[in-house]
């Protein structure tokens, strides 16, 4: 073999070996990416199966709203700290969400219409609140979230599981 032979082979060794290198990598990523996916995905669905989120909810539905921070901050304190807990925890998934964290559907199949009811229901307190105390971007993710769950809904609604017994995995 001549000397150019051996360095024309080992260009090629180490073009492949590099190529080899990408391709695992690449894999590599996908699969952490993947992993991280499936974590956060599992950690929002136990999030929203405690005891804690469940008073959250039952909070939300069976009480009136204050429509500004003076009225906020006039409930007792265990009623704000509800309040806010709800609003961050949907201000949070909202973020998730938005981020490509975890998937809409996800969310769209464990609270739903939750979302956009309880945004609907924050709403004024929010937008004024954003003007009086100077933070306009307060609930943001939350209102961004319910836009998107209201316009799936209106525009693509899913067929409920049960509804078709037969839908095979």
């Amino acid at each position: 073999m001549s000397g150019e032979t051996i360095a024309i082979a080992a260009n090629v060794a180490l073009t492949l070996s590099l190529i080899v290198a990408v391709v695992f990598g690449v894999a590599q990523v996908r699969a952490a990416s993947r992993d991280r996916r499936e974590r956060l995905t599992l950690e929002t669905l136990r999030a929203f199966q405690t005891r804690e989120f469940a008073e959250l909810m039952q909070h939300l539905v069976t009480h009136e709203f204050p429509r500004n921070g003076p009225g906020l901050r006039a409930l007792p304190r265990e009623e704000q700290v509800k309040i806010i807990q709800f609003a961050q925890q949907m201000e949070s998934l909202g973020m998730l969400v938005e981020e490509r964290f975890i998937n809409l559907d996800l969310v769209d199949k464990t609270l739903g219409t939750l979302v956009t009811n309880a945004w609907e229901k924050y709403r004024p307190m929010f937008l004024e609140m954003r003007v009086t105390e100077s933070d306009p971007y307060l609930g943001e993710y939350f209102q961004w979230l319910a836009g998107r769950i209201a316009e799936r809904m209106r525009n693509q609604p899913r067929e409920p599981i049960h509804a078709n017994a037969s839908r095979k995995r």
